[in-house]
């Protein structure tokens, strides 16, 4: 090819790229790179479209081929410590990572970067003591003030760990609601205010963080929350609750407003690691408990195990979290075990298509809402899910709950151990290694097995 028209097509795949036109981008750099594999630009640019489009393993070869033909780059090491750090190769991209600072010192997200390779890792005091004085020495910088905060949540320094979490609302993910009262500040008394508590967030967070109503509640405040409809007859009756609604009006008797995800600071001091309260008590209507024993009734002599694969879709970490409906399989070969499907989403329609609901009974596609999920779940003598909703709904129940981890988790369930503070009646059960669900399924198979011996 002419050494014009080889820039030509450069050109032309790398503009594809930068207007999201991916399958054209693809397409470009896919000719481009059999003709000139000598190009680390393209193969870093390849790198950065497979990660954006989830293809995650790919990407890593992409930079591979790229950091070989260039491994001074700067753009080069910050694409490929991103993947490795994706990948949960932690000390490979703090390596990266401080030989691009050694060259770019302006490139300061690699600080945060770094913090979350810590975390990774499950050193989270290496973590706080890298990121602390970067917080410090680079105040404007968002990221590193939520890196701390999230390594702060993994130790267990909850006062200090959600008051660094404030940064969220310098980050562009987060707008402060239009609210016609102001925002409760640290150190106001809520006694005798009304309080109107806003949802943020996931519907997991909203169960894991309404524990601390009660307390705020026994402080002397009047309590109005607003949650999303799926949640709403869930939570419905919640200690210390008077009202709850999918929206707030101007005329409602209101003094301040705070966010869910600041209710820890009203219960922890600033320096506080504090007892972790009891989880939220739920609320079973009873038109979804009727429905939940028809569903499961002619199984009652069965050892019934509700089951959840994913989260949400458009959560950006659920690839890594959640698996396939395929992974539970194994487990309808114990015997007197009989599975029900508990996923509600667009993954659906692959256990339909291929017959797995014939071996996992579906009792979740036609879920009103939370409430009749809950409901099934009572019914059932164990829950094996993902971390998503499922597990804060199936924890705060304290029906018996496995979560199976991958080996990045939640700050919730930590980075080792089998259990949490925050949910009693849950076992975890974790990768050996980064995307290795073999192993987690492994040890929750001959767990299941020796507890199915072992019951009635």
């Amino acid at each position: 090819m002419p050494k014009d028209q080889r820039a030509s097509l450069r050109a032309q795949s790398v503009n594809a790229h930068q207007a999201g036109q991916t399958r054209v981008a693809l397409e470009g750099y896919t000719r481009f790179l059999a003709r000139y594999p000598n190009d680390a630009g393209i193969w870093t640019n390849l790198g950065a479209l497979y990660r954006k489009s989830g293809q995650h393993e790919m990407a890593r070869i992409a930079q591979s081929r790229a950091f070989a033909l260039a491994p001074n780059d700067t753009g080069v090491l910050n694409n490929y410590s991103n993947i490795l750090s994706d990948l949960g190769e932690y000390q490979q991209s703090i390596e990266l990572r401080l030989r691009s600072l050694d060259k770019d010192p302006s490139h300061l997200m690699h600080h945060a970067m770094i913090g979350r390779c810590y975390r990774g890792m499950g050193r989270y005091e290496d973590a706080i003591s890298y990121l602390t004085p970067k917080v410090d020495q680079f105040p404007d910088e968002t990221e590193i003030q939520l890196q701390l905060a999230f390594a702060q949540l993994g130790a267990g320094h909850y006062g200090a760990a959600f008051r660094a979490y404030d940064a969220r609302w310098n980050s562009d993910e987060l707008r402060p609601p239009e609210v016609p009262v102001p925002k409760w500040t640290e150190g106001q008394s809520v006694k005798g205010k009304t309080l109107l508590i806003l949802p943020e967030q996931g519907f997991g967070d909203m169960v894991l963080m309404s524990r601390f109503i009660p307390l705020i509640a026994a402080k002397g405040a009047r309590i109005r929350m607003v949650a999303k409809k799926p949640l709403l007859r869930l939570l419905d009756g919640i200690q210390g609750v008077e009202w709850i609604g999918t929206a707030a009006k101007p005329s409602d008797p209101i003094d301040m407003w705070v966010s869910l995800m600041d209710l820890p600071k009203l219960v922890f001091g600033p320096d506080e690691a504090g007892q972790v309260p009891a989880p939220t008590v739920l609320n079973i209507p009873a038109d979804s408990a009727d429905r939940a024993r028809v569903l499961t009734a002619q199984h009652q002599d069965m050892f019934k195990v509700g089951v959840v694969w994913s989260g949400s879709a458009t959560y950006k970490g659920n690839t890594f979290r959640s698996f396939t409906h395929r992974e539970f399989l194994p487990l309808g070969l114990l015997p007197n075990v009989q599975l029900f499907s508990l996923y509600k989403g667009p993954f659906l329609e692959a256990y339909q298509e291929d017959g797995s609901a014939a071996l996992i009974i579906d009792t979740a596609s036609t879920d009103r809402d939370f409430a009749d999920c809950a409901a099934t779940m009572r019914e059932m003598d164990l829950i094996i899910t993902s971390d998503t909703a499922t597990a804060h709904i199936a924890g705060s129940l304290g029906v018996p709950t496995w979560v199976m981890l991958h080996w990045d988790a939640f700050w919730v369930y930590r980075h080792a151990g089998e259990t949490t503070p925050w949910y009693p009646s849950m076992r975890l059960f974790r990768q050996d290694r980064p995307q290795d669900w073999s192993s987690a399924f492994a040890a929750a198979t001959a767990a299941l097995s020796e507890k199915v011996s072992q019951h009635d």
